[in-house]
């Protein structure tokens, strides 16, 4: 039904629209009637072999929904009903902030892909924190910290422990994201000293609670062998628990769509099926760098379970949806988990 009556409709709107339009329609089912037992009906598959426990974290299942998708906490609650096994909201900044101006999401269909520059558009830690505080307990929850725009880069660490201190106690990891390519100079974190400095901060701020919260750093797919490298060393050295791979791309290679209308898009981060290899190798170098005992959450052109199984197979322990979830609809989580658990068969 996705694919040939929501999904053609939904293309029909712009995507920002599209996206608010479609959470707040499924919003309006799950107060109906019976209206939550049908969708977990359709869609969730439960059963206990597809847990997945490691660094703290007890993952129903294996299959979250990625950052950007839920940024301000508002949706999680009825997506959970979808069967996702994780969510991941934010980023989230200090301070509110609108991003970048409209418009700043484009679709690319024949590539299946999606561009983005949002520029961290996001409510603010607080009102994150106030969502949050009445959270369901079963959830597994990260939380996926910046920088705000007008932060000076030499500020940049502030920012996220602001953001640290006040989710602390209402998240179950974290996300560091330091890799989105939609906010001025917030790459250059990924060098081997700011990152270090950064990442020993968090680890330092982490000592001051009593419960033990993972530390991720989410890094992009357009690093070299040598930038990975590194980060891995960074990683080993501040004793983080593990990483996200990967963010967007700001590579415009090997697409289908017409080369003018891309330009036309403009900047901006690209996700999606042109995404897919590029992010499973990253994946599989870090498996290889950082052997078993890290997290490794897989992100990036996940549009199908065979795309999935690729992704664990090069070493990624959970994965992540957003691009794939908009083009393949809901089942696409079904489809996951059903295929997981017939290979543990």
């Amino acid at each position: 039904m996705y694919q040939f009556l929501v999904k053609p409709f939904l293309f029909l709107l712009p995507p920002e629209k599209a996206h608010h339009f479609s959470v707040t329609f499924l919003n309006l089912i799950l107060i109906l009637p019976f209206g939550k037992a049908i969708v977990r009906k359709l869609f969730v598959v439960q059963n206990s072999s597809l847990g997945f426990s490691k660094k703290n974290l007890n993952f129903p299942n294996r299959v979250g929904l990625a950052a950007g998708f839920d940024k301000n906490g508002i949706f999680y609650k009825s997506f959970q009903h979808f069967g996702f096994g994780f969510f991941e909201l934010g980023t989230v900044t200090p301070i509110a902030q609108p991003g970048n101006p409209k418009p700043r999401l484009f679709r690319l269909p024949k590539d299946e892909a999606l561009i983005n520059r949002m520029g961290f558009n996001n409510d603010g830690v607080d009102a994150l924190v106030e969502r949050l505080k009445n959270r369901p307990v079963d959830l597994v929850i990260g939380g996926n910290i910046g920088r705000n725009k007008d932060t000076p880069e030499e500020n940049a660490i502030e920012d996220y422990l602001i953001c640290f201190r006040k989710l602390y106690n209402y998240v179950d990891y974290f996300a560091i994201n330091v890799s989105s390519p939609n906010t001025t100079g917030l790459r250059n974190l990924q060098g081997k000293e700011p990152l270090t400095n950064l990442l020993n901060a968090l680890k330092k701020e982490k000592t001051s609670f009593s419960v033990n919260r993972p530390i991720l750093l989410k890094i992009a797919p357009d690093l070299t062998n040598e930038a990975i490298d590194d980060i891995a060393e960074v990683i080993k050295k501040t004793g983080i628990d593990g990483v996200i791979a990967t963010n967007t791309t700001i590579s415009r290679q090997n697409l289908i769509t017409n080369s003018d209308e891309i330009e036309a898009m403009g900047a901006g981060g690209l996700s999606g099926k042109p995404l897919t290899q590029k992010s499973t190798e990253v994946i599989k170098q870090l498996r290889n760098l950082l052997g078993n005992s890290y997290l490794i959450m897989g992100v990036g052109g996940i549009h199908s379970a065979k795309d999935a199984q690729q992704k664990l197979e090069a070493g990624a322990d959970v994965i992540q949806l957003y691009t794939g979830f908009v083009y393949e609809g809901p089942t696409l989580v079904k489809k996951i988990n059903k295929s997981l658990l017939k290979r543990k068969k």
